[in-house]
């Protein structure tokens, strides 16, 4: 972690579960400082008792208050931006809130930081960010926007740099259906799932952490990098969990709720157009295109159609052996396990 050497870095949104997970990989590392910024205040005082490290400091602020952004930015080296609003139910009814909170709130971080000299800034993003259908993904998809377009007009060679991150489903990160599911198998009642042939990309948190690591060390301005993940059926899912947890619950189908698509993607067709393969990633390069309309009436790409969209129905797909090794992974289910 040498690169962390003696640099601050700045989490906003940190008492979530990536936040959790930055501090689980760097408090032993040679990095000076670690600034968890975010708004609520009980789990930044339960993170304190927890923990009773000095390289750890606590901010109380919002991202949509650009004031307490730039208190907590003084001397920061590098961001991991993590705040947002996540849960797609709550976004659907107050749409609004997710704009304040993920598309203006980002400007705020990304302004401060510009502003404060900060050298690199990883904006973590999602798959219903791509061909989004509900608030939330359309407020993240709005975000990334507006992280390129910042890098764009700062250039390759500024002093800030400014990149993203995509990814898919997080297991057993908060808000994800597994715990829902280990809460349901251990009180009895049956593993409700909406359509067992839907689809979801599968990460850990470490996945996912390494892949901002990578954006971090590998990002220009504006590239957004993408981890190649394998997918499972939620069918398979809960058929892995049962297996694990030796359950007699039975699994009973509720039907797509608001919001959700049948199969979720990571890149899309006009992206892969201009991707590079970086092996485990993708890194999307910045698309350079400037304000002159009139060549988009006489020149396009033929290329694009040689492309497919990459989603989680034309991934490596797990079977529930696969998928069993992956959720073995978790310290949720080793704790539960006593493994």
């Amino acid at each position: 972690m040498s690169i962390f050497k003696e640099k601050i870095l700045l989490i906003t949104g940190g008492t979530g579960s990536f936040g959790n997970a930055v501090l689980n990989r760097f408090l032993d590392s040679d990095i000076k400082e670690i600034r968890i910024f975010s708004r609520d205040e009980k789990k930044q005082d339960d993170m304190r008792h927890a923990l009773q490290n000095s390289k750890v400091k606590f901010y109380i602020g919002d991202v949509r208050d650009k004031r307490s952004v730039d208190n907590a930015m003084s001397g920061v080296d590098y961001i991991f931006h993590a705040a947002a609003l996540k849960q797609v139910p709550s976004c659907e009814f107050f749409p609004m809130q997710a704009v304040r909170t993920n598309v203006l709130g980002t400007e705020n971080v990304l302004d401060s930081a510009i502003q404060h000299g900060v050298k690199n800034i990883v904006v973590l993003s999602t798959d219903k960010a791509c061909y989004p259908i509900n608030a939330m993904g359309i407020s993240k998809a709005m975000m990334e926007k507006v992280a390129i377009a910042k890098a764009r007009s700062l250039g390759e060679n500024a002093n800030t740099t400014i990149c993203c991150t995509r990814y898919g489903n997080v297991m057993a990160s908060r808000g994800s259906v597994i715990p829902l599911w280990i809460d349901q198998m251990k009180t009895g009642k049956d593993i409700t799932i909406t359509d067992p042939n839907m689809t979801r990309f599968m990460m850990t948190l470490d996945n996912a952490l390494d892949l901002v690591l990578y954006a971090f060390q590998n990002g220009k301005n504006g590239d957004l990098f993408v981890q190649k993940a394998p997918a499972a059926t939620l069918e398979v899912l809960a058929n892995a969990l049962i297996k694990l947890y030796q359950s007699d619950s039975k699994i009973r189908i509720i039907g797509t709720r608001h919001g959700e698509k049948l199969y979720e993607f990571l890149v899309t067709r006009e992206e892969m157009a201009r991707a590079e393969d970086m092996g485990e990633y993708y890194r999307i390069l910045c698309d350079d295109r400037d304000l002159n309309y009139e060549k988009y009436f006489i020149e396009g790409q033929e290329k694009i159609a040689a492309f497919e969209d990459y989603h989680s129905h034309n991934t490596k797909r797990l079977d529930i052996q696969g998928m069993t090794e992956m959720l073995m992974k978790l310290e949720i289910i080793r704790n539960d396990l006593n493994l």
